[in-house]
């Protein structure tokens, strides 16, 4: 697996007061790639009686998300789209073509099987701590640590490996972070650390003081669609969280017979 690196960067917004936070941080990583910032609203409008009105309430409230993150990031290159359909399933198939997709809520079905990497924020104001890359030993160790390491790269910070490990296990916690560290070509300046308790509730704390948590969906014995780690990080992080993804498959490849959403431009009427 590889994270996607082209494509656009997508935020999805439904309300532009709850979603300012996941509007910035979308900016700020599009902004810092060189990418473009798809600001998505999915609309699910009512009957034919109301659905004029309704676009157009919608419409403007992609253009004042879109208004949030220039004047969070100046110079993002962020464009406003509505996408008929419901919001997990407009956010599954744009994951398909996206470097990162940024949502302000716990919208499982997305963090769980997106194509990309997904960000989750709720918090108004993002902690300027290190990057933290949350490693075991499953296949999504690697991924999370490299998409620290560049984060923490672009953002001119650290960035820490870190396992956590129950009592006792000392010794297999430093065998899994030697082993995740061995697999990067280099890993100069990532600080290691071993944490001692539960997983989930551990990251969760770590989230308060980092800049960006990074972990898999699922560890390596997970059989559901979400770890039980990467749940309870998802219901309880106080900081931003990324849930990587690699391309099963080149970024942009649609095989015969998807269903893929048509981004246009906002028009007046």
């Amino acid at each position: 697996m590889q994270i996607p690196n082209q494509g656009p960067v997508v935020v999805a917004v439904g309300d532009p007061v709850t979603d300012a936070a996941a509007v910035r941080l979308a900016a700020r990583e599009a902004c810092s790639r060189g990418r473009m910032l798809q600001v998505v609203h999915a609309f699910t409008g009512p009957g034919d009686a109301g659905w004029g009105p309704a676009r157009r309430t919608a419409s403007h409230l992609v253009e004042e998300a879109v208004s949030i993150a220039k004047r969070s990031t100046p110079g993002v290159d962020a464009r406003p789209h509505l996408v008929d359909g419901p919001p997990g399933r407009v956010l599954l198939r744009l994951s398909r073509a996206a470097v990162l997709v940024v949502v302000g809520g716990p919208l499982v079905e997305v963090v769980a099987r997106a194509w990309c990497p997904v960000a989750v924020t709720r918090a108004q104001r993002t902690p300027s701590g290190p990057v933290v890359a949350a490693v075991d030993d499953s296949p999504y160790a690697t991924l999370a640590l490299r998409f620290a390491v560049e984060a923490a790269g672009r953002r001119g910070g650290p960035a820490h490996a870190v396992h956590v490990t129950e009592p006792g296990r000392e010794a297999e916690g430093e065998r899994v972070l030697d082993e995740v560290l061995a697999r990067m070509p280099d890993t100069t300046g990532v600080r290691r650390r071993m944490l001692i308790g539960h997983p989930g509730a551990t990251l969760a704390r770590v989230s308060r003081r980092a800049g960006l948590l990074v972990l898999g969906p699922r560890g390596a014995h997970a059989s559901g669609r979400l770890g039980t780690v990467a749940e309870e990080v998802l219901r309880r992080a106080a900081g931003p969280a990324v849930f990587v993804h690699g391309a099963r498959r080149p970024a942009g490849f649609v095989k015969p017979g998807d269903v893929v959403p048509v981004l246009l431009p906002l028009t007046h009427t």
